[in-house]
């Protein structure tokens, strides 16, 4: 009777650790939004506007080769906010999230150069980050001709009109 117990004790502990080892996971979710640069500099200002209905998508790529490993795509709400959710690690990858689509034809050119066309996300649980929410830089769709208000905008910021520091 004490071995069959024993061995019924046994069978709980290790089909536990199982139960554990699959439960265990990583879920994320990666929050960011997107606006319309209406002055043309590639960052938020006072006169830009959140874009509602743009998308964008997430990309993970293998640090070596380069291989596509996930690919999720998204729409931003009312206030330009987009979330995305991912199941799994991706410590060995780099993944960011990059503009697809205006909701704006007014709006709707990608810049090419610096960053505001991507943002680069962690997702990974060793990181040091104990949340699994994880924000992306706002990304920015640049407007066809940036609007009056500009250069006083951008003095107020300490920039002459082609956005070099004063």
């Amino acid at each position: 009777m004490a071995k069959s117990f024993a061995i019924i004790l046994f069978a709980l502990c290790f089909l536990s650790t199982l139960d554990v080892s699959v439960s265990k996971k990583d879920h994320f979710v990666i929050e960011g939004k997107v606006y319309c640069d209406t002055c043309r500099i590639q960052f938020f200002t006072r006169v830009s506007k959140w874009m509602h209905g743009a998308k964008v998508k997430l990309v993970c790529r293998e640090e070596e080769g380069g291989s596509e490993t996930l690919a999720v795509e998204a729409e931003t709400g009312k206030n330009g906010e987009y979330t995305i959710k991912v199941d799994g690690d991706h410590e060995e990858e780099v993944c960011e999230v990059n503009l697809v689509k205006s909701s704006d034809d007014d709006c709707a050119e990608i810049p090419t150069d610096g960053f505001g066309h991507r943002a680069r996300v962690s997702i990974t649980a060793n990181d040091g980050i104990t949340n699994p929410v994880r924000q992306a830089n706002p990304l920015g769709f640049m407007k066809k001709e940036t609007l009056p208000q500009c250069k006083e905008v951008l003095r107020e910021l300490g920039f002459d009109e082609a956005g070099l520091p004063v």
